[in-house]
């Protein structure tokens, strides 16, 4: 390759160098082909303990960022044309370079026309522009166990996918509103199994092109393994799992965003607390059993209605709600909530939001503390919130 060119290639290479450090824990590996005459030679690279392992000519090495692109520049003297294409999570970009021209451009990936052959007539299928799309989201689907070994979204997990990509809808409006230029971590109290955040970390990883890192606690070793396994098959390195206690969790790092998924009972006071204290930007709770209010509350004026045990049930979930709600509010977080899902699929199906926006208001603080008085009552956030 002639000088010029060559010159332009370091060019290019040094910006591939700053894209692998400004966040290599979305890459997924780079692939360099050369070209003498009619002959090809081919080098492969791979994510390997922060190194690059890099086989060419048979012979394989761990190396830097730094050594990869002075191996690639002083191998493309040797031959007339070179094309490498850098692969990340999300995007795939090819530079081409022989001693006429040298040139960059971004590989697209292609969404598949439908999800299905027979999925067009299932009414379960909503006529909508996916946010996880079929072709693109293919292999998080199929770790999900949404999408079968031959691409297509199984009959029955429909409306599966239909709901991780209305989630992903309903927290659109808070992503766009997050801190932008730095990295988002994300913390997932009682994290599960992690499938919404697995999703989530697609969503913003490849489709916003969000540098974000996520963080997953669960009380559970089994279920911290089975999401570790999860990351690791699908090369998601911008994800750590811990097997603690939400109250255990010291974070060494700003807390952007803190999400509790159907957390059972006062989990979520805790997640919520954890979130009010660390003072993140956005809380995102979807409560899942309600318990502690059930046997606390009392209200007068309610003593002739509240004798059925079924109203004093579905009541103390209200309230349970309303008060977690009311405190968001009180500590300056702009407040929303909504139905997460059909109720027809679980009764527990609100979706709190809460956007961090002002500044503690004393007088929402004042009437929570009222309520308090009025029903009886000491919940569990109140109680985290000033004794944590």
């Amino acid at each position: 390759m002639n000088k010029q060119n060559l010159n332009k290639l370091k060019l290019f290479l040094v910006g591939i160098k700053s894209r692998f450090q400004s966040d290599s824990s979305i890459f997924n590996g780079i692939t360099v082909s050369y070209t003498a005459g009619l002959k090809e030679f081919n080098g492969n690279g791979i994510y390997s303990n922060d190194k690059i392992k890099y086989n060419f000519n048979g012979k394989t090495e761990n190396l830097s960022i730094d050594e990869l692109i002075d191996k690639i520049i002083l191998n493309a003297i040797n031959y007339d044309s070179l094309s490498l294409v850098y692969s990340e999570r999300g995007s795939n970009l090819l530079i081409s370079a022989d001693n006429k021209n040298v040139k960059m451009s971004n590989i697209v990936v292609k969404e598949k026309e439908s999800i299905s052959d027979n999925h067009n007539s299932t009414s379960s299928l909503l006529n909508r522009n996916y946010y996880i799309k079929i072709g693109k989201a293919d292999a998080l689907l199929k770790e999900l166990g949404i999408m079968s070994k031959d691409s297509k979204v199984k009959n029955d997990k429909i409306r599966k996918y239909n709901q991780i990509d209305h989630y992903v809808e309903l927290l659109e409006g808070i992503i766009d509103k997050l801190p932008k230029g730095n990295t988002i971590n994300i913390l997932d109290c009682g994290c599960g199994k992690s499938y919404l955040t697995f999703v989530l970390n697609y969503y913003l990883t490849e489709v916003k092109k969000i540098k974000c890192h996520f963080i997953g606690l669960d009380h559970s070793e089994e279920v911290i393994k089975s999401s570790e396994k999860m990351a690791k098959n699908l090369g998601y390195r911008n994800m750590e799992f811990k097997a603690l206690d939400i109250k255990e969790y010291n974070p060494n790092k700003k807390i952007n965003v803190v999400v509790s998924l159907h957390a059972c009972d006062t989990a979520t006071d805790m997640a919520i607390a954890l979130g009010i204290k660390v003072e993140a930007n956005a809380i995102i709770a979807v409560p899942c059993c309600h318990k502690e209010l059930a046997s606390q509350y009392k209200y007068e004026p309610f003593k002739e209605i509240l004798k059925h045990g079924v109203f004093k049930t579905r009541l103390a979930d209200v309230l349970t709600d309303g008060m977690r709600s009311l405190m968001l509010e009180a500590k300056g977080y702009d407040v929303s909530v909504i139905e997460y899902i059909s109720p027809l699929e679980t009764p527990k199906n609100l979706m709190i939001r809460a956007l961090k926006t002002k500044d503690e208001n004393e007088n929402l603080l004042n009437s929570y503390i009222q309520l308090m008085s009025n029903l009886n009552v000491y919940p569990a956030l109140y109680d985290f919130i000033n004794n944590w």
